[in-house]
């Protein structure tokens, strides 16, 4: 399955919809702290609706501290290739920032340039909410994958 990572997320409900997405889709949760909230607030619980003991979900003090296996791939509105023109594998770290500001920039310069991918927006468009983002983002990896962890 693939690996999500969120970089100091913001908002509790969006964080609460992705550990429902990833309970559902196996996917394996990593929160970079520091995180905007803590993992019993009643908004995070109430989006996920109790659905943490269903996902695996780990938290590390920094970004440093995760030790990806795969491919990462970060999402920003600065990305110049769309998320559908790569070909992502089972196990690819799919890292996603704050709500607020995104990824900083020299976590994005530390990555080659088609690994910073973006997805189509209309021009003058900030961005779409994380949990939509983050949904678009897997499904897409799942398809490509046709689905294989769930036939």
């Amino acid at each position: 399955m693939f690996n999500i990572v969120l970089y100091q997320p913001e908002i509790p409900p969006n964080t609460g919809n992705i550990i429902r997405l990833c309970a559902n889709t196996g996917c394996q949760l990593h929160l970079i702290e520091p995180l905007g909230f803590k993992l019993e607030d009643k908004q995070l619980r109430r989006a996920g609706l109790d659905y943490h003991e269903w996902a695996d979900v780990k938290t590390y003090s920094s970004i440093d501290q995760l030790k990806p296996a795969q491919a990462v791939y970060a999402l920003s509105t600065k990305g110049r290739k769309h998320y559908h023109q790569t070909n992502f594998k089972a196990g690819d770290y799919l890292v996603f920032g704050p709500e607020t500001r995104g990824l900083p920039d020299d976590y994005l310069n530390s990555l080659d340039e088609g690994h910073v991918l973006r997805l189509p927006m209309r021009e003058h468009s900030r961005s779409l909410n994380l949990s939509n983002t983050v949904a678009i983002v897997v499904y897409e990896a799942l398809r490509q994958n046709q689905f294989s962890d769930f036939l």
